[in-house]
This record gives C-alpha cells, structure tokens and sequence, in this order.
C-alpha cells in the first residue's frame, strides 16, 4: 500500500470521530513511516503501529506505516481500515483517558501493562 493510500485511510478514520476527541491534541495525528519495535521486544514479533505522547506540553497521536507494513504484509485496503480503526481508537482511548485522568486498573494504559506482562511471560517461556 502507498503512503497516500495509507495516509487516505488514516484521514477517513478521523473524519468518524466526534470533533471534541481531538480536544487538546496540540500535534495533531500524524503518520510516520517509521517501523517501531518495543524495546522489550524479544525479535521481530512485536511491533508498535500507534503512540500516544505528550512531549513539553504538546499532546500527538502518530501511526506508524511501517510497523503497519511489518506486522500485516498483506492486508488489503478494507483490512488495512479494519485494523488502523483498532489502532486509532485505542490511540484517542489514552488521550481521552488522560485529559479525564483515568489512570486506575480499568484503564488503557493498565490494559496495555498487562499485555506487556503477558507478552513477556510467553516469551520468557520459549
């Protein structure tokens, strides 16, 4: 898939969400075709396709193509929607959760602690 059409589907996806979700996201959403690996990441099986960050007070989301690209070589455009639509909510769930500060067990970003554990437990096992 070309970066446009990357980008295209990325664009679509922001246009079904609510304009208050993007309340206080001062560096907007951006698409970087970059491919991220998580630091604890045991090889090449484990690959971040959005992040959420607040760098001197500027609040962005940006999706990364490249991880995309890695994680899911052959997906067609409707699967591309599916799974970047997964991956653009859960990046506006932490923002969300941030601006209302939900930080307990219920949220996100616990959510995300526990599948690192687990990721890690799987793969301390091999």
């Amino acid at each position: 898939m070309t970066l446009e059409a990357f980008r295209q589907i990325v664009e679509d996806l922001l246009d079904e969400l609510p304009e208050e979700f993007f309340r206080e996201l001062s560096g907007g959403v951006l698409v970087s075709e970059a491919s991220l690996i998580p630091d604890y990441a045991r090889g090449n099986d484990l690959y971040i396709m959005g992040q959420y960050s607040i760098v001197s007070g500027m609040r962005q989301i940006v999706i990364y193509k490249g991880s995309f690209d890695r994680a899911h070589p052959f997906a067609d455009a409707e699967a591309a929607k599916s799974i970047l639509r997964g991956v653009v909510r859960h990046e506006f769930r932490h923002h969300l959760e941030f601006l209302s500060g939900i930080h307990g067990p219920s949220s996100l970003e616990a959510q995300d602690k526990r599948q690192k554990q687990a990721y890690l437990s799987r793969s301390s096992s091999k």
